[in-house]
């Protein structure tokens, strides 16, 4: 055990009143925690709190896209949907997803992540029940609106808790995780779809309106146990000791000492701006999200426009998502083996672009449909590790550090959500049944994302060669 790192959790006490959670002390000049007790208490985390927040990203991003699995199997005709009515929904939920962001952020630090959670899940559940009784175009406009209105809690709330639960190095790494749990939701959702599809119509409702209900209902039985199970903050989590609080308590101190030179000025947002990486990151990831959002939503659409029939079309996306999961434990195995995350980044950017080059040059389903798998191999990494890489490597001065990557992951997130309304409206009906052009804005995007993953590569390459930084003990270099 390092003595020097060392906290005496028997004589610390917390104060009358303060419903479990120690408030930091300011004026320290340095606290000191046992580094392997902290150790097992992220151990702790990892186990029982992240599956948890996986579990919840699964669920969301199957309520976000299951419309394009219900499409497959008679969406747009029972509600009458012409033109680019569709493609209209899918935009739809992202405007108020953003502008609703903000104030969710003020409601779980006023009222606990596990309560706005699970005030956010019961209503996108209820949303989400609610689409499979709507009768027209505005009924289900209606609905994606509200969706995305819920659903903005999401991020929010997860990231809070990832906030108090980890310290600040390990914080990026778990949302990138979170963002790579989606390719589970893909694979699912199509199972799910497959077997609603062969259940048929039950009580006059066909099965693209029983396929939101069942969802729907799922999603409720979850959000209404989150109150339960994830903790409002990590310091009151169930699964820790009172030891282990008081210590979680003590690193609280240690992270929330100020100190004089780290006040923010302004001249920290120009170094943010400034910064090179930060920009190549964020074109990178809005360029990778275009193909990663439109794949999420029209991946059956575009199985049938392969010659597939609407049934084929969800169960073959089961295996494609799969093969997704697979790849993404796999590259992301690699990555922390070698310790070269931009490297890899531009690795499996390679196989996107051949998937969606055979997609464009050939009508065969067989081939198509092979290119969806290549897509899919790259898809979850792609858009998961430049959240991460900025985190660690925005800038090498300090103590301003903190300051430009508190500007700079927002930023980088932000722009990524843009991609969001690009990516609805790049497979309008009238370019079935091949999607030519999505697939070639997809195509685009990649290209332009792995020039940035290129670029994010050297700079990182320059920065380390200089420096030699070494963050959290991992060094990213190509």
């Amino acid at each position: 055990m390092n003595e020097l790192k060392k906290i005496n959790l028997e004589s610390t006490s917390l104060p009358a009143g303060s419903d479990g959670i120690l408030e930091p002390t300011f004026g320290l000049n340095e606290v000191y925690i046992d580094t392997d007790a902290e150790k097992r208490i992220t151990s702790k985390f990892d186990k029982f709190m992240m599956p948890q927040m996986a579990l919840i990203m699964i669920i969301a991003y199957l309520d976000r896209s299951n419309i394009g699995n219900a499409v497959t199997f008679g969406f747009k005709e029972g509600i009458g949907l012409v033109g680019t009515e569709f493609n209209n929904l899918a935009t739809l939920f992202y405007p108020l997803y953003v502008v609703c962001e903000i104030p969710w952020v003020m409601a779980v630090k006023r009222y606990g992540a596990n309560s706005i959670l699970m005030v956010a899940m019961i209503g996108w559940s209820a949303v989400s029940l609610g689409t499979g009784f709507v009768k027209n175009y505005h009924q289900a406009i209606a609905m994606r609106i509200l969706l995305g209105i819920f659903e903005a809690a999401l991020f929010p709330s997860l990231t809070f808790i990832v906030s108090t639960a980890y310290r600040r190095e390990q914080q990026a790494l778990m949302i990138a995780i979170l963002y790579g749990s989606t390719a589970i939701s893909g694979a699912f959702g199509g199972l799910l779809a497959y077997a609603i599809q062969l259940m048929g119509s039950r009580k006059g409702l066909a099965p693209w309106r029983w396929l939101f209900i069942i969802e729907g209902c799922i999603s409720v039985v979850v959000g209404g146990a989150l109150w339960f199970t994830l903790p409002r903050h990590a310091q009151k989590a169930w699964f820790l000791t009172s030891e282990e609080k008081l210590l979680l308590n003590a690193r609280t101190q240690r992270d929330a000492v100020p100190n004089e030179e780290q006040k923010f000025e302004w001249k920290y947002l120009r170094m943010a701006l400034s910064d090179p990486l930060l920009w190549a990151a964020s074109i990178g990831l809005f360029c990778s999200s275009i193909p990663f959002f439109g794949f999420g939503t029209f991946l059956p659409t575009i199985i049938q426009g392969l010659g597939y029939n609407s049934l084929q079309a969800n169960y073959l996306s089961i295996p494609v998502y799969t093969f997704a999961c697979l790849t993404l434990w796999l590259f992301a195995w690699l990555s922390d083996r070698l310790k070269k995350r931009a490297l890899m980044i531009m690795v499996v950017t390679v196989p996107v672009l051949i998937g969606y080059a055979i997609s464009i040059a050939t009508p065969n389903n067989g081939a198509g449909l092979f290119a969806m798998f290549l897509v899919a191999a790259g898809r979850p990494y792609t858009t998961s590790l430049p959240v991460y890489i900025p985190t660690h490597q925005l800038t090498t001065e300090q103590p301003s550090d903190e300051h430009v990557r508190s500007i700079g992951i927002p930023l980088v997130i932000c722009i990524a959500n843009a991609s969001d309304l690009a990516s609805s409206q790049i497979y309008p009906s009238a370019d079935s049944p091949r999607y030519v052009v999505g697939s070639s804005v997809s195509l685009g995007m990649e290209a332009v994302a792995l020039v940035c993953a290129g670029a994010m590569a050297s700079i990182i390459k320059r920065r380390n060669a200089r420096s030699e930084i070494k963050d959290g003990g991992v060094e990213f270099v190509l």
